[in-house]
């Protein structure tokens, strides 16, 4: 039989024997269709009135329904498991008819009952039909409300308001209890999800939780997805609001990106983007300048991250990430990275010039820095990605980046990783993604962001936190509590970020 030589929904590469994708665990290949035979299986009559007859020299159910643990398989596949595992996991015997008889033997072969394809009516590979995708929630990109996703389901298995949760069904495909506690699988929606979170009936990966996250609070949103190419998220967010000293509010929003051939990059990310959002309110509502706890904040995190490395150095690459993260207070606007993470100002008068407020840590940005090379051909260059600052106990000395600006009129703060602005790279083109209701809509405008870059390709895992900034009411009071010149730039000029 044929054997492609890698995935055919995620390309990965593939070794002898491989029934399953080890990255997706789709199905590699269809097991071949029965031959044709010139006896095939006669419909089987409903069920006499009087006892059934015993069974004929060739065997068969002799009943109205299909038996248990047979459902609408390819020929050859193993049987859809149905409730209980260890109940179905081997053909029941039917009831003891009058007289000595043999057990009946369920029919082989072609499949026997077809309810028809499960997960929402898509054919399954195995079927010789199309592609299932559980990366994106829902058949189709855009639904009519105008969101990336609409809302026929909770992303991911997500249960929305009104909306079915596929992990923690109590029903299975056909009205069968799920068995015990065990979550049903989302894509044939009748195996039980193994502890390894792989279906034990079809083999599919199931979402984890994290695959797709998505944070509203007050005036602040966050979205965060695995995209289309990855196995795992390795993004991590955090958004919260705090009240100052003078009662007014502050909002927060931090976002990391694992760095992925590092070891545990999703812990990372995680632990750093904790350990910032924890320190910032914390020192905020003390009366710290904003300036200095984003600064103080980014050493938490790199002392969050460096705590996961491993005890013998050199063992392993030590756990790394990157990191960027927004302040809104007042007036003052504050920002602080670690690698090529990066902030954009996209202003509510979409005639004003939106900017980049932060400015990469990696190869490309050094090389145009220094001179030596074009922008253009910097970032198309193949190590233009290559980072040169991040947070990891293998770190070079850490140099936290931290700036202030104070806008005088009101726009929008684009908090995000790579994943990201690889599809909207200049602030024009971040600006023109963003809807112009993102202000009064950030959530909404979080999810557009994520699905521009999933409907680009999705190579990479996609965070992005929308953080409105409202314009000061009265100019001249703003001026009097305006911070310290020196932490001061205006966002429509070049902004020379402190380092």
């Amino acid at each position: 039989m044929h054997r492609p030589s890698g995935c055919p929904s995620c390309a990965e590469p593939l070794e002898e024997g491989d029934r399953f994708c080890g990255v997706c665990g789709s199905p590699v290949s269809a097991a071949s269709p029965p031959e044709s035979r010139d006896d095939p299986t006669l419909p089987i009559p409903p069920l006499p009135a009087a006892p059934p007859a015993p069974a004929g020299p060739t065997g068969g159910y002799a009943l109205a329904e299909p038996a248990p643990g047979w459902g609408s398989v390819a020929a050859g596949s193993a049987p859809t498991l149905v409730g209980e595992a260890d109940g179905w996991s081997v053909p029941s015997e039917p009831a003891p008819a009058p007289g000595p008889e043999a057990a009946a033997v369920p029919p082989q072969g072609s499949s026997y009952g077809a309810p028809g394809p499960a997960y929402g009516s898509a054919p399954e590979p195995a079927h010789g039909g199309g592609e299932i995708r559980h990366d994106r929630p829902g058949s189709t990109p855009t639904p009519p409300e105008g969101t990336p996703w609409g809302a026929p389901e909770a992303p991911y298995g997500g249960a929305g308001p009104g909306h079915e949760d596929p992990y923690g069904s109590a029903t299975v495909q056909g009205g069968a209890p799920a068995g015990g506690d065990g979550k049903t699988c989302v894509a044939c929606r009748a195996g039980r999800v193994d502890t390894d979170g792989y279906c034990e009936h079809c083999g599919h990966a199931q979402p984890r939780e994290r695959d797709h996250l998505e944070e509203e609070l007050g005036s602040v949103a966050a979205v965060s997805d695995r995209g289309l190419r990855h196995h795992r998220n390795e993004d991590s967010f955090a958004v919260a609001a705090t009240a100052l000293p003078d009662g007014s509010a502050a909002t927060v929003a931090i976002v990391c990106d694992g760095v992925s051939s590092a070891s545990r990059p999703d812990e990372a990310s995680a632990a750093a983007a904790g350990a910032a959002n924890e320190a910032l309110l914390e020192a905020l509502p003390r009366g710290a300048h904003p300036q200095e706890a984003m600064h103080d904040a980014i050493l938490a995190a790199a002392a969050a991250v460096n705590a996961l490395a491993p005890e013998v150095p050199g063992a392993q690459n030590a756990p790394a990430c990157t990191l960027v993260g927004a302040v809104v207070s007042g007036e003052v606007l504050t920002i602080g990275w670690v690698g090529d993470s990066r902030a954009y100002w996209v202003p509510d008068d979409r005639s004003a010039l939106p900017r980049r407020l932060t400015e990469d840590d990696s190869w490309a940005a050094q090389m145009v820095a220094a001179g030596l090379m074009g922008e253009a051909e910097a970032y198309a260059d193949v190590r233009a990605h290559a980072i040169t600052g991040w947070l990891g106990a293998d770190a070079y000395d850490l140099e936290p980046h931290t700036a202030s600006f104070k806008p005088d009129h009101a726009g929008v703060v684009v908090v995000c990783t790579d994943g990201l602005w690889n599809y909207a790279e200049s602030a024009q083109e971040m600006a023109q993604v963003l809807p112009v209701d993102a202000a009064s809509r950030p959530l909404h405008s979080a999810q557009v962001l994520v699905g521009h870059a999933l409907d680009g390709g999705g190579h990479d895992n996609v965070t992005v936190a929308v953080v409105p900034f409202a314009a000061p009411a009265d100019p001249e009071a703003a001026s009097v509590s305006a911070p310290p010149a020196a932490a001061r730039a205006e966002p429509q000029t070049e902004a020379q970020p402190e380092r």
